[in-house]
């Protein structure tokens, strides 16, 4: 199997739970040797990229502004796009698939962009719509992506 990119998606204000499932799944992401990919700041996307640094793990974010200031501190790669939400665009892109954990709107733009892109969407406590496919922990989560990515071939 291949790296892959696994994009981590959701709100920048959060609970403890869903920081704590977020950093767990960085974690995860980077014991099997994967990118992360997020939208760089705060919240779920920090929380993930701490676990994934923890573990020695590559960190890519796509920010929204022009400056890689505005990156978490968890960040290794800060790429200012000067999009704004259009950047979720490009998460998308960059991602072989995603797991979304909360969110709000712009966590949903992300899981439309990726579900029209025909890529993967893993959800923990997130949008209850088609084409999410809920799992119970970021450990579930990993298992199925490793799963999905043997069938596809990624």
């Amino acid at each position: 199997m291949k790296s892959m990119n696994i994009g981590v998606i959701g709100g920048n204000k959060g609970s403890q739970k869903d920081y704590k499932a977020a950093w767990e799944l960085g974690r995860l992401i980077a014991e099997n040797g994967w990118i992360l990919v997020c939208g760089g700041r705060a919240g779920v996307m920090e929380s993930a990229c701490k676990g994934a640094k923890e573990k020695g793990g590559l960190t890519v974010g796509l920010l929204p502004g022009s400056d890689t200031q505005e990156a978490n501190q968890y960040v290794a790669i800060a790429l200012p796009t000067g999009l704004g939400n259009a950047r979720n665009v490009l998460v998308v892109r960059a991602s072989d698939c995603l797991v979304a954990i909360d969110g709000k709107h712009g966590t949903l733009s992300e899981v439309a962009f990726a579900l029209a892109e025909g890529k993967k969407v893993y959800g923990i406590n997130t949008w209850d719509i088609e084409g999410i496919e809920k799992v119970r922990s970021p450990q579930d989560a990993v298992e199925r992506i490793k799963r999905y990515c043997e069938r596809k071939s990624i």
